[in-house]
């Protein structure tokens, strides 16, 4: 089951607030900002694997939407630092970077530094899943410390009888 359209997500919203805040001490120890960490999550939904059973209910982040992202991790981290000094980087001032440049760049459609055309390194790509799945391991954790995983497995289970 997926965040995308259920009503358990908003059961969570409180604890995920939460831990955003208290994540931000991994994200800061990690190779990413804290304005790349949010655009990971844009690309991250969750889900419970075997919601129906206690023994093997787990919340899992997943990730396959994440790779139309990261492309776009080096401009931000870009940006973010430009900003500070008051301009744009110069490939963007000669690329036409900007909102259509970071659509294009998104889909795929130009920029990229890398010889194989994707925009970014695979080893992003790895650091930024296993942070996602940290991430979901402490809201779980969180979630069963305050006693709310069984009611969120339980919602899982009935949006999935739906």
């Amino acid at each position: 089951m997926s965040d995308s359209g259920g009503n358990w997500t908003d059961q969570i919203i409180g604890e995920r607030m939460q831990l955003d805040q208290e994540f931000s001490q991994t994200i800061d120890g990690s190779q990413f900002s804290r304005q790349q960490w949010g655009l990971i999550m844009t690309a991250i939904e969750f889900d419970v694997e075997h919601p129906d059973d206690d023994e093997r209910a787990t919340l899992v982040a997943d990730t396959s939407k994440l790779p139309s992202v990261m492309p776009e991790l080096d401009r931000v981290a870009n940006q973010s630092g430009m900003a500070a000094m008051g301009g744009a980087p110069e490939d963007q001032k000669q690329t036409g970077g900007g909102l259509f440049g970071g659509i294009k760049s998104a889909l795929g459609l130009g920029g990229g530094g890398d010889d194989d055309g994707k925009g970014y390194d695979d080893s992003d790509l790895d650091a930024a899943e296993e942070l996602a799945q940290q991430y979901a391991a402490e809201l779980q954790q969180r979630l069963e410390d305050h006693g709310k995983w069984a009611g969120v497995r339980e919602s899982v289970q009935d949006e999935g009888a739906v």
